[in-house]
C-alpha cells in the first residue's frame, strides 16, 4: 500500500513541480526513488517530527503541495501542536502520510502503536482524514489529496496488504464503498480491517445471517448520506476499526446517527475499548488479542443478533 502511493505521488511529482516530501529520518526503501528524481524537492530532517510539521507548513505557504512522511504516532501524536498551530489553522496544503497504523508495528510496543491518531486529527478543523482498506483505495486517496487544497491525513499500513474488492472505475473517494450486500447486519471498516470484515461475513453467512460489508476510505468528510440511509435500512450497524472506539470511526457515525430522526439502526462499535494496546506481539496476534479478526467479529455479531 504505501509503496503504492509514493509511486503515485512521484508520478504527480513529474508534472508538479510545487510537490515536496519531507521526512524524519524514515522511508528508507520506500522514498529513495523520489529523493533521486527531485532531490531538491526531497527533505529529511532527521529525527523531529515537530520541526517536520512546522517546515511543511512553511513551504506550503509559499505555494507547494508538501507531503510529510513518517510512522503512525510519529506523524501524528508527537508533532500534535504544530500541525494544529502552524497547518490546520492556516489551512496550509500539507499532506500527512502516516505508515504503520493500528497494530502494524506490533512487536514495538504501545510507543509504535497508532490507535488514538484518527480521533486527533479528525477533531482538527481543516483536516481531512483518510483510511484506506487496499492499494487501489490508497492510489485514489492519494491522487485526491494531492489535488485538494488544503491539509489531509492519510492513515496506510505497512504491509503487502491486497485488493480486496473490485471497484468501479470513478471511484469517488469520499463516499462510502459498498463491498457485498447483506439484509440482516452491516459492517462498515476502515482500513486493512476489511479484509476482516469480509471474512467475518464469509463465517456469518454460513451460519445464515446475510452481512453487507462496506468500506469508508474517508472518515473525515463522513459520507453522511450514506451512513443514514444504511441506518434507516439496517436493524444493526457495526463499526470495525484498529483505533479507539472513542472519537474514531465508530465515534463519527454515532455522531451522526444522534441526528437521524425516527426509528434507526443499533450501533455496535468494534476496536479498543478505551484502553491501551499493553499487549507486545504480532499485527495478527494483537488483532486476535483484542477481537478484531474474523472469527470474533462473527462471533460478536452471532451475539448481538440472538
Amino acid at each position: 500500500m504505501r509503496n503504492a502511493v509514493i509511486e503515485t505521488i512521484e508520478c504527480l511529482a513529474e508534472n508538479d513541480p510545487r510537490i515536496m516530501v519531507v521526512t524524519a529520518d524514515l522511508g528508507y526503501g520506500v522514498l529513495e526513488q523520489f529523493a533521486k528524481k527531485y532531490p531538491s524537492r526531497f527533505f529529511n530532517v532527521g529525527i523531529s517530527e515537530q520541526f517536520m510539521a512546522s517546515a511543511a507548513a512553511g513551504m506550503a505557504l509559499l505555494g507547494n503541495i508538501v507531503v510529510t512522511y513518517s510512522i503512525g504516532n510519529f506523524a501524528t501524536l508527537r508533532g500534535i501542536e504544530q500541525i494544529r498551530n502552524d497547518i490546520c489553522y492556516h489551512n496550509a496544503n500539507v499532506k500527512i502520510i502516516a505508515v504503520g497504523g493500528g497494530f502494524a508495528y506490533g512487536q514495538l510496543g504501545m510507543s509504535h502503536h497508532a490507535t488514538e491518531d484518527i480521533a486527533m486529527m479528525r477533531a482538527l478543523p481543516n483536516m481531512r482524514v483518510f483510511v484506506p482498506a487496499d492499494p487501489e483505495e490508497a492510489v485514489a486517496v492519494a491522487n485526491y489529496a494531492l489535488t485538494v487544497d488544503g491539509p489531509c491525513y492519510i492513515r496506510l499500513a505497512r504491509r503487502g496488504e491486497p485488493i480486496l474488492y473490485k471497484k468501479t472505475p470513478d471511484l469517488d473517494i469520499e463516499k462510502i464503498q459498498a463491498v457485498s450486500e447483506g439484509t440482516d447486519v452491516v459492517l462498515l471498516a476502515c482500513g486493512p480491517l476489511l479484509n476482516e470484515a469480509m471474512k467475518a461475513a464469509e463465517q456469518l453467512n454460513e451460519s445464515h445471517i446475510s452481512a453487507g460489508v462496506f468500506s469508508i476510505p474517508s472518515v473525515k468528510p463522513l459520507d453522511t448520506e450514506t451512513i443514514t440511509n444504511i441506518a434507516q435500512k439496517y436493524k444493526v450497524l457495526v463499526s470495525i476499526e484498529e483505533h479507539q472506539i472513542i472519537g474514531g470511526l465508530g465515534g463519527a457515525i454515532a455522531e451522526v446517527l444522534s441526528s437521524v430522526k425516527g426509528s434507526r439502526a443499533y450501533l455496535h462499535r468494534l476496536g479498543l475499548q478505551d484502553e491501551y494496546t499493553s499487549i507486545v506481539g504480532s499485527y495478527d496476534y494483537l488483532r486476535r488479542c483484542y477481537g478484531l479478526n474474523g472469527t470474533a467479529i462473527a462471533d460478536v455479531v452471532s451475539n448481538l443478533l440472538r
